[in-house]
């Protein structure tokens, strides 16, 4: 139950920064703001707060599809909204690994803080 609660405050929150169109504006992420691509993270909520907690199929199939672009991956889990909503990036950089995805980003820089390299095989 409690997963469900989280999910949907985490869901509530990017609707509404979705309906002010966002706070980062296009860059990383192409024409889409940073923020608005965060919404399609939402199934990583509990993932990207607890290194321990399962990765659901829903997180590695969005997670698989922002990786091919590590600058966009990066920059939704460094964005204001993604903190606001609770999101470590030092586990959310380990959720690709989780997922066993063979063609994760690794050595790549993310925000001058963190490294994606931690996530290679």
């Amino acid at each position: 139950m409690e997963v469900s609660v989280k999910f949907l405050c985490f869901l509530g929150l990017f609707m509404v920064i979705a309906a002010f169109g966002g706070v980062d504006g296009a860059g990383e992420c192409g024409n889409v703001p940073t923020d608005r691509m965060a919404f399609k993270m939402a199934p990583c909520a509990e993932a990207s707060q607890d290194p321990n907690a399962q990765v659901s199929s829903r997180c590695c199939s969005a997670v698989q599809e922002l990786g091919k672009n590590p600058s966009c991956l990066c920059a939704v889990m460094l964005s204001n909204t993604a903190r606001s909503a609770g999101v470590k990036p030092e586990t959310a950089i380990t959720i690709p690994k989780r997922c066993n995805l063979a063609d994760r980003p690794v050595g790549y820089k993310c925000g001058g803080e963190f490294l994606i390299n931690v996530v290679a095989v």
